[in-house]
């Protein structure tokens, strides 16, 4: 697909008219050439990597950038670099005269150029090291601020820049997690089939159907990525931007985040909380996937009751404070902002019984989604041993007051809490 055709926008049969910033996307063999044309109005610029990521690609960007006038924000590659209040002021006290930011990195280094760009109106690029995430096009930085991890709506690159090779010898664990993101895009869009069933959400055919055929085209080539086969690793890549796009597309992102991200969020927010180990995100993401199919099926495995799960206020608060500490009062500021504990769905649930449930079915199974997982080395034993039985059923309980978003995890709660709660 022309990607850079696509950036020109669509005039959809929704009745929207979609449209991203995003002037030049390049993914291909020594895409870094790009630069010295794209930056060449531009002569103050502050290049932001860490060790790691400045070791992939940091020569090869400065090459094309000798006329002009750099300074470097390098963080240590030691440890695991966290989007947060620290991260944002060592970038901005040395925006100075910059009339330009180049990220090179991938997720956190995307996000922290991002938030810093939009907040302090100086465009930034991004010089790609990974095929780890979708963000890479999206309008949103996944931040951690307060101790909580939210999405801040935030500008988008001038471009993206994208070089296969770096791609390609990037940290296996890193292309896993990029596929993994992928996978996970089948919970995504069934949460938000969902959500247009129960809540009258806003849904677009065009970018559901682009989303999924990205799906497929990425699951076509799973067998080359363990190999870094550069077709797969560059298929896997205009995957993950593509889906970045259209989620600019839809004014949030619904199409590539749900459930799935969800429990993500909650096992590194409490990773972090309690420094307990948790994986890289897409991975995350696609384990997470995993667990989300199993609720589905669940959920399809019996009627739907007449009444909705509610725990006296003194359990929530006492289970949110045990689980979240030090944010718990942030998320149940949150939820009871947007009012999905006082809403009463019961009626919606079973009038539309029948078609809740047929949209829960449109999913991959438990077992079809391990199986792709499979195909890139991904095991979910893995993931049960990092995480214990009881932290997974926290997750499935409590991992939607992270975020105020409708997805399968409150169909769940609201119809099944009763049965899972600790």
């Amino acid at each position: 697909m022309d990607i850079n055709k696509l950036l020109c926008g669509v005039t959809c049969s929704c009745g929207k008219r979609h449209a991203c910033d995003i002037q030049y996307v390049y993914i291909e063999k020594n895409a870094t050439k790009h630069l010295k044309e794209i930056c060449r109005d531009n002569q103050n610029l502050l290049v932001v990597a860490d060790q790691n990521t400045f070791a992939a690609a940091g020569e090869k960007t400065l090459a094309e950038l000798q006329d002009k006038h750099i300074k470097k924000m390098i963080f240590s590659g030691q440890d695991v670099l966290v989007p947060n209040e620290e991260a944002i002021a060592a970038v901005t006290d040395l925006l100075e005269d910059a009339d330009l930011i180049i990220g090179i990195g991938s997720g956190v280094i995307q996000d922290l150029c991002k938030y810093v760009s939009f907040y302090n109106k100086v465009p930034y690029i991004i010089v790609a090291t990974a095929p780890s995430m979708d963000g890479y096009a999206s309008n949103g930085a996944a931040m951690i601020t307060n101790g909580m991890k939210e999405t801040y709506p935030a500008g988008l690159p001038k471009a993206i820049i994208a070089d296969v090779d770096v791609l390609a010898n990037a940290p296996m664990g890193m292309i896993k997690a990029g596929y993994g993101d992928i996978i996970g895009k089948f919970s995504a869009l069934n949460d938000w089939k969902l959500s247009r069933c129960v809540n009258g959400e806003y849904f677009c055919d065009y970018i559901y159907d682009l989303t999924y055929s990205q799906i497929k085209r990425t699951l076509d080539l799973a067998g080359g990525i363990l190999k870094r086969d550069e077709e797969s690793i560059r298929t896997l890549m205009e995957a993950l931007v593509i889906i970045g796009i259209l989620m600019s597309f839809a004014g949030s992102s619904r199409p590539a985040s749900g459930s799935e991200h969800h429990l993500s969020h909650f096992f590194e927010i409490t990773g972090i909380i309690r420094g307990e180990d948790y994986f890289p995100h897409g991975i995350d993401v696609a384990y997470s996937a995993v667990i989300t199919s199993e609720i589905r099926e669940k959920l399809l495995s019996g009627p739907f009751k007449d009444t909705l799960y509610r725990p006296k206020e003194s359990e929530y608060r006492r289970r949110m404070q045990e689980i979240y500490q030090s944010v718990a009062d942030g998320c149940m500021d949150l939820q009871k902002k947007v009012g999905n504990y006082s809403a009463d769905r019961s009626v919606t649930y079973k009038e539309k019984e029948a078609e809740i449930k047929e949209i829960l079915a449109q999913v991959p199974t438990a077992e079809e989604i391990k199986e792709m997982l499979s195909l890139v080395g991904l095991d979910m034993e893995e993931f049960y041993a990092l995480y214990s039985s009881k932290k997974r059923n926290d997750a499935m309980l409590y991992a939607k007051d992270l975020k105020d978003r409708y997805t399968v995890l409150w169909l769940y709660y609201d119809l099944l809490g009763d049965e899972k709660r600790a």
